[in-house]
């Protein structure tokens, strides 16, 4: 072996004594509520296609039709090659939905993120951010030069006191997931807002776990607690809800105007072929005409909640489909998510960086497409599985 490879060999060999290497696991089947590993049919529960739109008929004829117009690839950068029709009909759409002037879309919740706080704000400015925000928004505060100050999760005492004690700045903004990935808790957007008026200062809301999921219209977190009015622009994905893949920008035409001036990664990055617009399009609709997909959501959500901590399950604060089991030790996590695969079901096991030293947990998300038979199934492999590894 070469010296490069046997440093990478030996930093391999760290992460799995950690118990912290990860595979890639393969699905041979559309993403769904039953998928096929190994040659085997099982309850897929990690998925954010949380209204069952991702092997949608109606969603694969829109893309189809849009691959039949346009092609595959878009050739370049929309300022490069043109805007072709489904991104502009999407961005209405999106604008219209969530109450903005306008939109725009990117390839991914990465690139948006990080187009979206490179335009906002950059050195001189003072960025005050929530310790568990995604990894996306992290990147993106980085990126930007400015001055990035942390604040423990949710802690408003702490944000006003980091506030309180900013010096002299262009720009300040605070930056929040809405529904935060991982413990499936709301960000207390309201006291945020109110924060940021009282000190001048910008709030970023990331929504890309509550478009189509929260609110009584499915608008998001920021509809669910009542600030749509006074929050002027966020971020969310095409990729969880709506069932596509891709990233959106809501707000004002003055800031969609920057953004496709400024942001980098919409300038320097291919644009998405049109099938995948095309398709979110279409989950957008249905969003807005079936909200029967919802009731089944949070019907679902509360049927395997429940049950969950009826078995005795140490859950986070979620209030949302996002169900995480805390289990604390990595290698105990491993353990029982090979026990769920073993019955039948493939929850991974989530684990340091993507959470906290000391908090990996088994992060179950439940969609509109699981029937009661599988939240049943699950349930009885849970029970089993904790009882065998002394969780429960």
């Amino acid at each position: 072996m070469t010296p490069i490879d046997i440093a990478l060999q030996s930093e391999l060999a760290r992460l799995q004594s950690a118990h912290l290497l990860r595979r890639l696991r393969r699905i041979d089947s559309p993403c769904g509520p039953i998928v096929s590993i190994g040659g085997r049919a099982v309850i897929l529960m990690a998925s954010n296609d949380y209204l069952g739109l991702a092997n949608a008929p109606e969603l694969k004829r829109a893309a189809i039709d849009a691959i039949a117009a346009y092609g595959v690839g878009a050739g370049a950068a929309r300022l490069i090659s043109g805007t072709q029709p489904p991104h502009e009909h999407l961005e209405s759409a999106l604008a219209l939905f969530k109450g903005t002037d306008a939109a725009l879309c990117f390839g991914s919740g990465y690139l948006a993120n990080i187009g979206l706080l490179s335009a906002l704000v950059r050195s001189g400015d003072l960025i005050l951010a929530d310790r568990l925000c995604h990894a996306s928004l992290f990147e993106g505060c980085r990126l930007s030069r400015a001055t990035l100050r942390i604040y423990q999760h949710a802690d408003l005492a702490q944000l006003e006191r980091l506030l309180k004690r900013r010096g002299r700045v262009r720009r300040t903004l605070i930056v929040t997931d809405g529904l935060f990935s991982m413990d499936g808790d709301l960000a207390p957007l309201k006291e945020l807002v109110d924060l940021g008026q009282r000190y001048d200062a910008l709030l970023m809301v990331d929504d890309a776990h509550g478009t189509g999921v929260l609110g009584q219209e499915g608008r998001g977190s920021l509809e669910a607690c009542g600030v749509e009015r006074a929050v002027p622009f966020h971020m969310g994905t095409l990729g969880k809800a709506l069932g596509s893949s891709g990233a959106y920008v809501v707000g004002t035409k003055a800031l969609i105007q920057l953004l496709v001036n400024t942001a980098r990664p919409f300038l320097f990055t291919t644009a998405p072929p049109a099938a995948l617009p095309a398709a979110a399009l279409t989950a957008l609709q249905l969003v807005q005409q079936e909200p029967v997909r919802r009731s089944r959501l949070w019907a679902n959500r509360e049927r395997l909640y429940t049950r969950l901590c009826g078995l005795g399950f140490h859950l986070t604060a979620t209030v949302s489909p996002i169900l995480p089991v805390l289990i604390g030790d990595a290698d105990k996590a491993l353990h029982f998510s090979e026990r769920l695969l073993e019955s039948g079901v493939y929850a991974p096991a989530i684990r340091p960086p993507t959470v906290p030293r000391g908090s990996s947990r088994i992060r179950f998300t439940v969609t509109a497409a699981h029937t009661p038979d599988h939240l049943d199934h699950v349930i009885d492999a849970c029970a089993r599985a904790g009882r065998a590894l002394r969780l429960i």
